[in-house]
């Protein structure tokens, strides 16, 4: 009996603290997180590859109605390196449309929050170089390079 209840009290403690060390994780910190994990690739370093024809994969990982905002313009050269899954289902169709894991993979979404969760799971399924756009699609935008819309391509002018 004694045996029983200094186990049982052993558990407790041990329960117990392990609910005081663990802190729970706002969306914020789960983001900050995969940023730091994948790193960053700023809108200038993106478009010196994309000008330089480089072969990098961008994948945009928005849901298909926030598309219609407009999209990072691709060329006949590099059509086949702009990819759209959308961030639910990553994890089932990655490796459907992503053949090679040593690929530069460039995730984007509209700020920067998903497509840095997006990159952080491409790197726990073997995507050795996933990393995400600075700032997503708004920060492309404000460094000043154009999105391509219905109308064509759009460029935000600075005040």
């Amino acid at each position: 009996m004694r045996k029983n209840m200094k186990t049982i009290l052993l558990v407790l403690v041990l329960a117990s603290s392990n609910t005081l060390v663990a802190k729970d994780m706002s969306k914020m910190d789960l983001v900050k997180s995969a940023q730091k994990e994948v790193g960053q690739m700023t809108p200038k370093q993106l478009k010196h590859l994309l000008n330089a024809e480089e072969d990098v994969i961008v994948l945009d990982v928005r849901e298909s109605e926030q598309r219609a905002e407009g999209n990072i313009p691709s060329n006949e050269m590099n059509q086949e390196n702009f990819i759209s899954i959308t961030r639910g289902n990553l994890e089932w169709k990655a490796n459907k449309l992503l053949d090679d894991k040593d690929a530069l993979i460039v995730t984007f979404c509209r700020r920067g929050g998903r497509g840095a969760l997006a990159a952080q799971v491409l790197r726990k399924m073997g995507y050795k170089n996933a990393t995400t756009l600075k700032g997503g699609l708004k920060g492309w935008a404000q460094a000043g390079y154009g999105v391509q819309t219905g109308l064509g391509i759009s460029i935000l002018k600075k005040k």
